[in-house]
């Protein structure tokens, strides 16, 4: 009988120890938080490369801007244009964006192809480059060059409503003159 006291005494004390516990269990749990929103972030917007201006003359420089990159990844830029150029980089800032400035020495149509190192995303624009035309001076133009070349002629100089003015003066003037000498022979003759 001893074995038995023994076991039901194991027994009851487990019991008493895991009744706690499995009071605990059956209390209602909280309901997990389920959020029905995906993140703004997904799906991931395709990257995108874009350039300002898109007609730029040899020698002026344009804007490369990118985005949808991995934040602070770097990023390939290819050049394709006849010759093909060497390979520009940029590293994308902590939201996946960068700008790159660019300066063509080629005319033509440049492709830009920018390739994430570590995403592998990518993303194309273009930029269409002319030539850069020295003009030629003429007796048409100012003789006041600025940076893009000689000024383009929009009218004429100030010479002719100068010229116009000054005739119009004149004519009053002997006009006036007329007048004043018929009003003296009218007074010489009336007086008389």
């Amino acid at each position: 009988m001893r074995l038995s006291r023994i076991i039901m005494a194991l027994t009851v004390g487990l019991a008493v120890v895991a009744v706690p516990t499995v009071a605990a269990a059956a209390q209602p749990q909280p309901t997990p938080s389920v959020t029905t929103q995906p993140p703004t972030d997904y799906p991931p917007q395709p990257p995108v490369l874009t350039v300002t201006p898109t007609t730029v003359y040899v020698g002026e420089t344009a804007q490369l801007r990118g985005a949808g990159f991995g934040p602070g990844e770097i990023v390939d830029i290819s050049i394709q244009v006849n010759p093909v150029l060497p390979p520009i980089t940029a590293t994308a800032n902590g939201d996946g964006r960068f700008t790159r400035s660019w300066t063509p020495s080629l005319e033509g149509t440049h492709t830009f192809t920018a390739v994430g190192r570590d995403t592998g995303r990518t993303a194309s624009t273009t930029l269409r480059v002319l030539k850069k035309v020295k003009p030629t001076p003429s007796p048409s133009h100012s003789k006041w060059p600025h940076k893009g070349g000689w000024l383009p002629v929009t009218g004429d100089d100030a010479g002719t409503p100068l010229k116009v003015g000054g005739g119009l003066v004149g004519a009053g003037a002997v006009l006036m003159l007329l007048t004043l000498a018929w009003r003296r022979k009218v007074r010489m003759g009336e007086g008389s």
